[in-house]
């Protein structure tokens, strides 16, 4: 799979070789990573509920960069997935935790391979292969499930001028979470798939407190889309500050957007013109941190023409390629709160137990309300909340220092006939990595 990509990763590796390798391998960095991950979720309107467990291992070798003026570098990474538990009425149809087998229960195990050549020049890389996992503004590759969902394509970061970084790349296919093929891209409600996806953008630290974001990304024939972003933390005494993060999206249609094939569902909710992206979206968080406390309140704007867009596959043929992140406070445990012109009020409150003596352990819990969401028809709206809450430890020394487990409990509650099933979801997670260099 992903011939050429490992094939570029092999000739990077003979290359290594011939131009003197000593920071190739110096600076190598292998590791394996082991997720234990039990998920429920129960419907309560009566639906499919889905609980399943699975194994998941990550390899992934990183290498450093042969001398020279331009250095020259491979990563490799290694999925596989091993399901453990939920059958035939555990597994529901269009899961995006297991692929499916023919009789509608979990396969028994998943895998796929992918590689990146890379290269670097000053303070410039360049990475081209099948194993990408961009975190921007534009598009969050989601860890969310037993696999991460990984980007074929090719990215570039520079940061030659001192507080500025450049980001820029183009994107051609996406892996998702829970499976072993590629797909092209999409967004949600999308059946036919865009193979161009670019994007440019830049952060700009201001001031050692201030930093300014601006990116801007298409995704052919479906959308596209502006970013600005501000974040300020203001630093009050040694254990308190207060953090401001703001952030704005404009969206707007892109060629066959809207015709057959290249509808974008808006989330399930109202478009003004139906199937065309048509969006602008704000939102605002603010953090109050006093030693181990952390305060946590913010709002957001839906506007009233249609729902927020991000990159979304869940709509294909491939139903492994669900399930996507996307850079916006209300992508929570289990609801998005991203339909056209809902308003959403969030709160979350955190601790870290190191302030009782227990480092390694921390909780949370938040709450979402959505209000004001329209209906397809555009006539009337409705309401929708979630709360979810997560306590996680960290073992912080001995034989199994690194050793990490997870417990997160949400519970979302729609009060509209079009609004999501309601649904009670538990996932548990314990999660550790082993490096050998």
């Amino acid at each position: 799979m992903y011939k050429s990509s490992l094939a570029l990763a092999v000739a990077v590796g003979v290359l290594a070789q011939q131009a003197g390798a000593a920071g190739f391998i110096e600076d190598s960095k292998l590791s394996l990573s082991s997720r234990t991950m039990y998920f429920n979720g129960d419907n309560r309107d009566g639906g499919s509920d889905n609980r399943e467990s699975g194994q998941g291992f990550k390899l992934d070798y990183i290498s450093g960069f042969t001398e020279g003026t331009v250095g020259f570098g491979v990563d490799a990474q290694a999925l596989w997935g091993i399901h453990l538990d939920g059958g035939r009425g555990k597994h529901p149809d269009n899961s995006s935790f297991f692929p499916s087998d023919s009789d509608g229960s979990a396969v028994g195990q998943w895998a796929r391979l992918g590689a990146n050549a890379k290269a670097r020049f000053s303070k410039t890389e360049v990475h081209f292969g099948s194993a990408l996992a961009p975190n921007l503004p534009i598009l969050v590759a989601n860890d969310g499930r037993l696999l991460p969902q990984t980007f074929e394509g090719g990215t570039i970061q520079s940061k030659e001028i001192d507080n500025l970084t450049i980001n820029a790349g183009q994107l051609t296919h996406a892996m998702g979470r829970a499976s072993s093929n590629r797909t092209g891209l999409s967004v949600a409600g999308g059946t036919q798939e865009s193979n161009k996806f670019r994007y440019g953008g830049l952060d700009y630290k201001l001031t050692p407190d201030l930093t300014l974001q601006y990116y801007y990304s298409n995704l052919e024939d479906f959308y596209k889309q502006h970013f600005l972003g501000a974040t300020h933390v203001f630093k009050i005494a040694d254990d308190q500050s207060f953090k401001t993060d703001l952030r704005y999206f404009d969206s707007s249609s892109d060629g066959k957007n809207g015709q057959a094939g290249y509808i974008f569902n808006n989330n399930n909710g109202y478009a003004k013109n139906n199937g065309e992206v048509d969006n602008k979206t704000w939102s605002a968080m603010f953090t109050y941190t006093l030693g181990s406390h952390a305060l946590m309140v913010g709002h957001q704007q839906v506007s009233d023409d249609g729902g927020f867009v991000w990159l979304n596959q869940g709509s294909l043929v491939d139903e492994g390629a669900g399930g996507a992140s996307f850079y916006l406070f209300t992508d929570s445990m289990i609801n998005q709160f991203a339909k056209a012109g809902e308003n959403t009020t969030f709160g979350q409150y955190s601790y870290d137990f190191a302030g009782l003596g227990v480092p390694g352990l921390k909780a949370s819990i938040s709450y979402l309300r959505g209000d004001d969401v329209r209906y397809k028809s555009g006539h009337g709206t409705y309401d929708e909340w979630e709360r979810d809450a997560r306590i996680d430890y960290t073992v912080q020394q001995g034989t199994l220092k690194g050793l990490g487990f997870s417990l997160r409990q949400g519970v979302y509650r729609g009060e509209g006939p079009e609004s999501s099933a309601d649904q009670d979801q538990t996932r548990f997670i314990v999660n550790y990595t082993y490096s050998f260099l």
